[in-house]
């Protein structure tokens, strides 16, 4: 497990930077990355447990997702400026994920997880997620490669 440190310091980093700038906004989001990561370790520390690499990518996915389904909520609504906020907010915390890897290579990455991890049946998909998870924590939407290792599963 990594130390959790260097997101953090890129966070207050990139908060300080943003506060020169006077971007409200930003400083924001980023304030709201800051505090969910510092509440993510208080847990984990709690656990007798440290906070890995893949951990923290999971909470920012988490967060992104959040506020899509908000910014999808507002937008139903009819509040714009709401929607604009949450969109801003994916933004910032965007920039701290890997890229998203694109269907050809969730397609492929789910052949090499179920190739090495034996798996036969639709029986095996949480062997097989998993391993997709330890491999490519932060680059892919587990939903959607579950769905994919499903149909290669079961076709």
């Amino acid at each position: 497990m990594s130390d959790p440190a260097p997101l953090r310091e890129a966070v207050a980093t990139r908060m300080k930077e943003a506060m020169k700038a006077g971007d409200k906004a930003r400083v924001g989001a980023l304030r709201l990355i800051m505090a969910a990561l510092k509440e993510r370790e208080i847990e984990a520390r709690g656990a007798g447990k440290i906070v890995s690499r893949a951990d923290e990518l999971a909470l920012l996915t988490k967060m992104v997702k959040s506020r899509q389904e908000s910014a999808a909520i507002y937008t139903e609504a009819g509040r714009a400026e709401l929607a604009a906020q949450e969109n801003g907010e994916i933004k910032v915390i965007g920039e701290f994920l890997p890229t998203q890897m694109d269907e050809a290579a969730v397609i492929a990455a789910a052949k090499a997880a179920i190739a090495s991890t034996g798996a036969a049946n639709v029986k095996d998909m949480g062997k097989v997620v998993n391993a997709l998870k330890a491999a490519h924590p932060g680059e892919m939407d587990f939903a959607k490669a579950s769905a994919i290792v499903r149909g290669l599963l079961a076709g």
